[in-house]
């Protein structure tokens, strides 16, 4: 039996832990390289913010995305705005560089019905909380995409885990025999949950299993946001000239807990995370800028006061945001509700107009 190993698909890198150069770097404006440090200065800023929220009970469960900023950040920003994109609950990062407004992204861990409207200029989904269904999602778009003769993509992101459930074996063979624009990104972040990635799969990597589909299959370091652009360029250029689907192993690590409502010291090694910290891919690419004069202490300062400055006005803007009315809870789901979902809606606006609360 033939064996498909690690080396087949090497780890593609372009920075290493320090910031310094050990592959080729991509063709990117000077301008537009600075835009995306301070991205990811703003998306760690949202992040530790809307962790503190959680705890001081301002917003409800949140998934926490720091250390995984250069793999959203790297990716995003080579997709148009009409390019659609189906993403998990961890992806705010990229969601917010791509323009979902910050105080839309604080709503969405609010349970505020609004967090599911998404920007007319967006072809963006809702955020699936349904693991991996969204990559059947990007598949039917990508589809639709190639029979109207668009030449925008499709994207999914998802997590290792979710490479453990059927959807993303289906989506997988479907767009593979149809043939469709679309992105699989995997942010391999070594956890679902408390599940190691070797107790998911038997395979030393994610990208192999773009074999199984005739596909290619790219592994990225994802904490080298250089290296990240370089792969999701290919893929982007493969799916706009028609020829096919890519899936793309971005290997990363979630720095924080699965969601607030983890425990992450019961099952993970200390020493492994700390070695982690060291490859935050906001240091390593603020040393890059510097060593390459696109970026000054003068210039960092500054980053990160404007970006705490931007997420404060999207937490008061999320929290003036009107409240929703319960009753629109039964909304939304039936064109005409039936009649015992019906007699549910009344009893609970007669219990609010009393107010009972519900």
């Amino acid at each position: 039996m033939t064996h498909v190993s690690e080396l087949q698909f090497p780890l593609l890198k372009v920075l290493n832990a320090d910031g310094t150069v050990c592959g080729e770097i991509p063709d990117i404006p000077a301008e537009k390289q600075r835009e995306m440090y301070r991205g990811m200065v703003l998306a760690r800023t949202l992040d530790q913010r809307a962790f503190n929220l959680q705890r001081q009970g301002r917003i409800g469960t949140y998934a926490p995305f720091s250390g995984q900023e250069a793999a959203q950040i790297g990716s995003f920003a080579l997709l148009e705005q009409d390019d659609w994109i189906a993403s998990s609950y961890r992806e705010l990062a990229g969601l917010v560089y791509h323009g979902l407004p910050l105080a839309q992204a604080l709503l969405v861990s609010m349970g505020h019905p609004h967090a599911g409207y998404m920007p007319e200029n967006l072809n963006v989904f809702p955020i699936q909380i349904i693991i991996a269904a969204q990559t059947l999602h990007a598949v039917g778009t990508a589809w639709a995409s190639k029979l109207k003769g668009e030449k925008n993509v499709s994207v999914t992101y998802f997590g290792d885990g979710a490479t453990s459930e059927g959807d993303f074996h289906e989506a997988l063979n479907f767009a593979a025999v149809y043939k469709v624009p679309v992105i699989f990104f995997c942010q391999n972040n070594h956890w679902a949950i408390s599940v190691p990635v070797s107790q998911q799969m038997a395979t030393p990597t994610i990208a192999q299993k773009a074999v199984a589909y005739n596909m290619e299959g790219i592994r990225v370091d994802g904490n080298d946001v250089l290296a990240v652009y370089t792969a999701m360029k290919k893929a982007v250029e493969r799916a706009r000239a028609g020829e096919g689907p890519t899936l793309i192993e971005a290997v990363t690590y979630r720095l924080g807990p699965h969601t607030t409502a983890d425990d992450p010291t019961r099952y993970r090694d200390e020493e492994v995370w700390k070695g982690w910290q060291e490859r935050d891919p906001l240091i390593r690419y603020r040393q890059f800028l510097q060593s390459e004069q696109l970026w000054s202490d003068e210039d960092e300062r500054l980053a990160w006061e404007e970006a705490k400055q931007k997420v404060e006005e999207a937490v008061e803007m999320a929290e003036s945001f009107p409240k929703p009315d319960p009753a629109a809870l039964f909304d939304h789901v039936y064109e005409s509700l039936p009649d015992d979902a019906a007699e549910q809606k009344r009893e609970l606006q007669e219990r609010l107009t009393r107010g009972e609360g519900y």
